[in-house]
């Protein structure tokens, strides 16, 4: 495979004074709602507020003293433009972010604030990657790719290897699926110390890029539509990723924005965390029933929380009157 255990144990070493070390709680609340021993691993607790920085430092901290000279660039939904921003002020290195223009403004102002300029463009991820494309032949940058990388998914896949040093024993991971960066190096390190624990994808039915990919046994690009989970509206997987999954990942899982919702509202209501709409997706998969696994021990994911407060606010008020339309139990 492109990437190997050994690559993500190497990474872990390499970022190790930069990286935040997340929490992986245990939800006693979540737990009894659904019927099952859950865990999660709190990545909006990270730097940036969610896991891009891990893959992105690992990526910078490897290039060559001219690459990094001449500086970085990238293409991004918001959370990986955030990563690759303090990952390049960490290692005194000039950025540039291309962000859809419809990227939440939370999001492109942090990028910029970090450090980085940005550049909006186009409506989707892939409209931003092409224009990234352009923007490093004309300025001779180094791109700094979102998912579609080995050191990139070696990065991610630390997380694995923190959810192992808590939880020796787990039964399935679930993990949100964009570019499958995330999911892969997850799988790679879940896999390498539990073959028998399930790693289930969870993507956005606005863009199930996994669900076509391992259908058609290939990386293909499937139309993106709008979804709350901005953070994996991706048009198509990395190869590098897939090769990956395709020998490391158990099952592949599409939840909509009306699941979504509500394992935002639970998250923030019962675990007392904020998660965006990409984050919730595993928790979203569970609460729909689209998992199933009563009794058994579940890690879930969540890969950040950069949601914008306009949004968190109406889910908040969504929840708040369907709790006050429950039945009282005499």
């Amino acid at each position: 495979m492109p990437v190997s255990f050994e690559d993500i144990v190497s990474a872990r070493q390499r970022i190790r004074t930069a990286v935040r070390r997340t929490p992986l709680f245990h939800s006693h609340a979540l737990s009894r709602r659904l019927g099952l021993d859950l865990f999660v691993k709190a990545e909006m607790l990270q730097r940036t507020g969610s896991f891009k920085l891990r893959g992105a430092l690992n990526k910078i901290l490897q290039l060559a003293p001219e690459q990094r000279q001449r500086g970085v660039v990238a293409a991004s939904a918001g959370n990986h433009a955030q990563g690759v921003a303090v990952a390049a002020a960490l290692t005194g290195v000039t950025a540039v972010v291309v962000m859809p223009a419809t990227a939440p403004e939370g999001k492109v102002a942090a990028s910029r604030a970090y450090g980085a300029e940005v550049i909006l463009h186009g409506a989707h991820y892939d409209d931003a990657h092409d224009r990234a494309v352009e923007v490093q032949r004309e300025r001779g940058l180094t791109m700094i790719p979102g998912f579609d990388d080995p050191a990139i998914v070696a990065g991610q896949g630390t997380i694995g290897l923190e959810i192992l040093d808590e939880l020796s024993e787990f039964d399935a991971v679930l993990v949100p699926v964009g570019g499958g960066g995330l999911i892969a190096g997850v799988a790679l390190a879940v896999k390498a110390s539990l073959p028998g624990a399930a790693v289930i994808g969870v993507q956005s039915a606005a863009a199930p890029s996994l669900s076509a990919s391992l259908k058609a046994g290939s990386p293909v690009a499937v139309p993106v539509g709008d979804t709350i989970a901005d953070g994996i509206a991706v048009e198509r997987l990395g190869a590098i990723p897939f090769a990956v999954i395709q020998r490391c990942v158990d099952d592949a899982i599409e939840v909509s924005d009306a699941d979504i919702r509500p394992a935002v509202a639970a998250l923030l209501q019962r675990a007392k965390l904020v998660a965006e709409g990409a984050g919730a997706v595993p928790l979203a998969a569970l609460m729909s029933g689209a998992v199933g696994m009563p009794g058994k021990r579940v890690v879930l994911v969540l890969s950040g929380g950069n949601i914008d407060f306009r949004l968190l606010s109406e889910i908040a008020a969504e929840a708040q009157g369907a709790a006050r339309a429950e039945p009282v139990e005499p």
